[in-house]
């Protein structure tokens, strides 16, 4: 690497390979009902979801306190960053993921939480057809 910070979509590779390997099935900016997006959002097959927030450096995590509204979201909510970053600058009760291009590595697993039922449904109901609409987009690039 050349001193630059890794770049946040080679970040949210590693951290996709990483929830692969893991049992979820994720995707890179989810928007949630509040019209916030998540940088990644990965559902378990029982239906636990998990939020990532990117961070590439420290101005970018001084500049964004939006993430916490992420947390009602979420049954497990990890900030991911590239192996330089200032560790020590990051909350500690959240999870904690290092990654590159290549891949990543929970460093510090995340607290679990509960999303109630009514916005686990919701929200699942929407991860569904926000992957099935990028998916048919991918096939299709002129659909409606």
């Amino acid at each position: 690497m050349s001193g630059e910070p890794l770049e946040a979509g080679l970040v949210a590779r590693g951290v996709s390979r990483l929830m692969l390997e893991r049992g979820y099935s994720p995707l890179l900016e989810f928007t949630l009902p509040s019209g916030r997006r998540l940088d990644v959002a990965a559902v378990s097959d029982s239906g636990e979801i998990v939020a990532v927030e990117i961070k590439v450096s420290l101005a970018d995590l001084r500049a964004d306190e939006k993430w916490v509204e992420y947390l009602e979201y979420c049954d497990r909510f990890y900030f991911a960053v590239p192996e330089d970053f200032p560790q020590e600058a990051l909350p500690a009760e959240h999870g904690l993921i290092v990654a590159d291009r290549f891949g990543a590595a929970v460093i510090r697993d995340s607290e679990r939480a509960t999303v109630s039922g009514a916005r686990r449904k919701a929200l699942l109901i929407r991860f569904a057809r926000c992957a099935a609409e990028r998916l048919t987009r991918a096939a299709d690039p002129f659909a409606p």
